[in-house]
């Protein structure tokens, strides 16, 4: 079933980074994808990454050229950025951000890295396995809560600072069911190029 591409993201950039978001999320909805991520990096003197999935949440090395083609003008208009950059371009990966109300819902069970914006009751960050979600909030059950306590913790949605799923064997479990019930069409699966995050990712080099 696909989804709302402008579904809002509880997490997300600040300073440079967002004024990046601003510029190419509507081009990104544009072309049918769904923004997830906006990082700016110091590898190769500067890099820009770019995390996107169509209505399906999938991203072929197809859609990375497609989006690639399509912001790199605009970015060279808007010219947010005063100095040379590499602009990479790819899907969330197997351990994936997790940065709508929709990525924790698809993702029950699974474990997942989460850290708040603001310390909330003393903590800040928790690992554990999402047990539920509602429009406001996720639940995360810690494994190592200490006995006596409640392992189940409700965060609000709008507290969190960054979220991400854990490489587990159930996640790449996961990852190979849904490739076999949805697999791609010969010509993409050809032109698939796998980095060692799991990302089909495609990169240039930009000004």
């Amino acid at each position: 079933m696909s989804f709302d591409l402008t579904a809002p993201r509880f997490i997300k950039e600040t300073g440079l980074e967002a004024r990046v978001a601003r510029i190419i999320e509507p081009v990104a909805n544009g072309l049918g994808y769904a923004l997830v991520r906006v990082r700016i990096t110091q590898e190769n003197g500067m890099t820009l990454q770019i995390m996107a999935e169509d209505a399906n949440g999938r991203f072929t090395i197809v859609d990375c050229e497609t989006l690639s083609k399509d912001i790199s003008p605009v970015l060279d208009l808007e010219d947010p950025i005063d100095r040379e950059y590499h602009l990479e371009v790819s899907s969330p990966g197997i351990d994936r951000p997790l940065v709508r109300q929709r990525d924790f819902a698809a993702y029950i069970g699974h474990e997942a890295k989460i850290e708040l914006s603001d310390m909330i009751n003393g903590r800040k960050r928790y690992r554990g396995f999402i047990k539920a979600v509602d429009d406001e909030s996720v639940t995360i059950t810690l494994p190592d809560a200490p006995a006596g306590t409640d392992p189940d913790h409700r965060l609000l949605l709008s507290t969190l600072g960054e979220a991400k799923l854990v490489m587990t064997d159930a996640l790449m479990e996961k990852a190979r069911i849904d490739q076999e019930l949805h697999p791609l069409d010969d010509d993409e699966t050809e032109t698939v190029e796998i980095a060692d995050t799991d990302d089909d990712t495609i990169s240039e080099e930009t000004h």
